[in-house]
């Protein structure tokens, strides 16, 4: 997902997607520990993509 995507979206759905993403990472980290995870790349992705919409948002205050 790109930053273009993140900044067309209102702040409530950038919010939300920021918890789901985080409630899927936590279950990867789980599936991680327990040997169950096959796509690895996942993980460090949703890292990537929460910390841009963080910028977004931080974008956003500034502003």
């Amino acid at each position: 997902m790109y930053a273009k995507e993140i900044r067309e979206w209102d702040t409530a759905k950038i919010l939300e997607e920021i918890e789901n993403l985080k409630k899927e990472m936590f279950d990867l980290r789980f599936k991680q520990a327990t040997g169950q995870l096959e796509n690895t790349a996942r993980l460090s992705n949703i890292k990537k993509t929460i910390a841009r919409m963080k910028t977004v948002l931080t974008e956003r205050e500034r502003s």
